[in-house]
């Protein structure tokens, strides 16, 4: 049994055992998590505006982690301008531990 939950603004397929990393969530290692943004359940399926009731998902926070760092460098040509920042985001690896309803 798979279903698609939304957290961070982003989907994903999970299923029982699955781990996956998304947007920052509260909380510590070994903590308990549960998403209740459930669109799909394989049978059923929501909208984005209305999503599935009384399915929810359970998780597991692994570790809070750092992504690689991405740059981002702007130039135009032949007016000496040069800009050069990085950016890491904040994110959490979660154990998907059941699905339920």
């Amino acid at each position: 049994m798979f279903a698609v939950i939304r957290t961070g603004g982003k989907q994903y397929k999970v299923s029982s055992g699955d781990v996956i990393a998304v947007e920052k969530l509260a909380g510590a290692a070994g903590d308990k998590v549960e998403i209740s943004d459930v669109l799909s359940n394989g049978q059923k399926t929501g909208t984005a505006d209305a999503p599935l009731s009384g399915i929810k998902v359970l998780a597991e926070i692994v570790r809070q982690f750092r992504d690689d760092k991405v740059i981002i460098f702007k130039k135009r040509r032949r007016h000496n301008y040069r800009r050069k920042k990085g950016h890491r985001q904040y994110l959490t690896e979660i154990k998907i531990t059941d699905i339920q309803g």
